[in-house]
């Protein structure tokens, strides 16, 4: 998935590039209340812990923590399931996807788009300790070819 210049980024999960290898993305619109959306306009959401799993047809992301809103009247559950918007295309792609052993779905980051909420939804496969360290292994030395080409020209 490219890099669009109208996300608005309010989270990202940093640590799951670090995790899980990420095989596929998706953009997926998120069912939220009033008081959420002003939740997460103001940057109170927690990401780390959030995962999501298909369900009868629908994909419902969980664990996403989104601090109640102080100013609503009737606040909503913090981490309550939440509906993502999909294509039954994608739905499908996606269970078939998460059924094989070891991949499943997690959110990579949360913006607004048009002044619509997303997730920035991916089919992962865990790292085990040796993978991660290889993986660093070959970040570094990228940087360092980088550097070297920029102190050549």
């Amino acid at each position: 998935m490219k890099e669009a210049a109208d996300r608005k980024y309010i989270v990202r999960n940093r640590k799951a590039r670090h995790d899980y290898e990420i095989k596929e993305t998706y953009e997926a619109g998120i069912a939220l209340v009033g008081s959420e959306v002003k939740a997460l306009r103001e940057g109170k959401v927690n990401i780390a812990d959030a995962y999501a799993a298909v369900e009868a047809g629908e994909v419902i992301l969980k664990n996403l923590h989104i601090s109640p809103f102080k100013m609503a009247r009737d606040n909503h559950d913090p981490t309550r399931p939440r509906r993502l918007l999909l294509h039954k295309r994608e739905i499908r792609r996606m269970r078939a996807a998460t059924e094989q052993k070891g991949f499943t779905l997690i959110p990579l980051g949360i913006y607004f788009r048009k002044n619509l909420a997303k997730v920035e939804l991916a089919v992962a496969v865990g790292r085990k300790k040796y993978d991660k360290r290889q993986a660093i292994a070959a970040a570094e030395a990228g940087r360092r070819i980088k550097q070297a080409l920029r102190k050549d020209l």
